[in-house]
């Protein structure tokens, strides 16, 4: 059975299903195995881990990283493309349940469902009624990243009545309007989702200036944690300057003593847009997949 590397949050049940088909292992444990470091050819993380080159660097025929969840930004691909290191992830499987997330997290958000929620437990409905709410027809909604998530989303939310825009590569066939950039489509929106990729390129693309230009608006953060600028988010929010947020990504998970805790003006999801049950075993199958493919000589059926 083939040795690897595995690291990352995986469920028990697919602990088992990765066992059947690998050794696996720690860094930790190769770390003190030489001849562990020597046999290694396959790595497999999840997306919202960072990978350091120097532990990477210790595995002399390592082939393939493969990744089960879309986003890459935490594996050093130029360093691994120089190496002739394969770096896989798993596009497409994931698109529903993200675009599912982001639709419930925009209508709580509009809603208040879950400071709703409280007001009937705690009582607080006997004492009077709950404030009225945001509703989402009529509103001017602007996505930033119509890639195959931003365009679900957009599918998902015409029902509801609103009118869309997006922001970023112009595309033939779409009926939205289009923007150049994330700061021109926040001045004309009430709604901003986030929806692009993590990296360099899009790191902080949500900052103080596009947050004042949203003004008195939501923003909805599906796309990574790096591509807010969580300090100005945070003043925006306690300032009443931005309405409300809804955040499945924060600039460092897991969330730990942060501003965003005590806000009542935000709704936040621990990075789950991919976590149910259907979803991440299809993304665990085409991890694995890309694994004995590549390692049985073959091309990476996803590769990035």
């Amino acid at each position: 059975m083939e040795d690897l590397i595995r690291v990352g949050d995986f469920t028990a049940p697919q602990k088992a299903a990765i066992d059947l088909e690998f050794a696996c292992h720690t860094p930790e444990e190769a770390g003190r195995d030489a001849a562990l470091r020597a046999s290694v050819r396959g790595f497999l993380t999840r997306s919202n881990m960072k990978l350091s080159t120097e532990v990477l660097e210790t595995l002399p025929a390592l082939r393939i990283i493969a990744t089960s969840g879309v986003g890459f930004d935490g594996i050093p691909v130029a360093w691994a493309r120089e190496r002739g290191i394969v770096v896989t992830n798993t596009p497409g499987v994931l698109d529903a349940a993200v675009c599912e997330l982001g639709v419930g997290l925009l209508l709580a958000l509009l809603r208040e469902i879950p400071r709703a929620d409280r007001h009937v437990r705690t009582g607080a409905w006997r004492g009077g009624i709950y404030p009225l709410t945001t509703g989402l027809a009529g509103k001017r909604v602007g996505i930033v990243g119509l890639g195959r998530i931003g365009k679900g989303i957009a599918e998902r939310l015409l029902p509801f009545g609103p009118s869309l825009a997006y922001a970023g590569r112009p595309q033939a066939g779409i009926p939205f309007r289009h923007f150049p950039d994330a700061r021109a489509m926040a001045s004309e929106v009430d709604v901003l989702i986030l929806t692009c990729k993590g990296g360099p390129d899009t790191h902080h693309l949500v900052n103080a200036e596009v947050l004042a230009a949203l003004g008195p608006g939501y923003l909805v953060n599906l796309a990574r944690g790096s591509v807010v600028d969580e300090a100005a988010l945070c003043d925006a929010l306690a300032r009443g300057t931005l309405r409300g947020a809804a955040l499945d990504v924060f600039e460092e998970e897991p969330l730990g003593a942060s501003p965003l805790l005590d806000l009542p003006n935000v709704l936040l999801s621990p990075h789950a847009g991919s976590a149910t049950h259907e979803t991440r075993a299809l993304m665990l199958r085409m991890a694995l997949d890309n694994l004995h493919a590549v390692l049985g000589g073959g091309e990476a059926l996803t590769p990035v």
